[in-house]
């Protein structure tokens, strides 16, 4: 299964974000190609505690959805709310400068998969507490999930 974790599969994903452009075409949503790359930081962000996020997860969230999340192969569903801190258009960082934004996003990346990890004792918002391994798979479906959203 594809993770952060596999050089091969982040630098996969990393050559899928630099195709992005800011006038990508979304095939399905509300967000911008530049919303998405503020998202998708946003959302690492939280991941490593540098950011609140309110919980939404229930037991079965918490159980049985994260399980079928990261490791059934599927893609993910279209239109699952996020929570309000990482929407563009309501608590999310706003996008600023395209290239300067992508930039932070490959560093976001790198922190996250660097050795010292400092976001395992952190929860996810919906699928509660996380091994690194399960963040790792996590991280890598999230942005294939938004880089399919925008054809890449």
């Amino acid at each position: 299964m594809k993770n952060l974790s596999d050089p091969r599969d982040r630098q996969e994903v990393l050559d899928r974000l630099r195709r992005l452009n800011r006038e990508g075409a979304r095939q399905w949503g509300r967000m911008t190609s530049h919303q998405m790359i503020c998202h998708l930081s946003d959302a690492f962000r939280a991941a490593m505690g540098e950011k609140a996020v309110s919980a939404s997860g229930t037991v079965f969230h918490r159980t049985v959805l994260k399980r079928l999340a990261l490791n059934v192969p599927i893609k993910w569903p279209r239109g699952y709310r996020t929570r309000p801190e990482m929407d563009q258009e309501i608590g999310g960082a706003r996008p600023v400068e395209f290239e300067r934004d992508m930039r932070e996003l490959e560093k976001l990346v790198e922190r996250f998969t660097a050795k010292q990890k400092d976001y395992v004792s952190h929860a996810h918002p919906v699928f509660g507490e996380m091994s690194e391994a399960e963040w790792h798979r996590w991280g890598y479906l999230h942005m294939d999930h938004h880089l399919r959203q925008f054809g890449l």
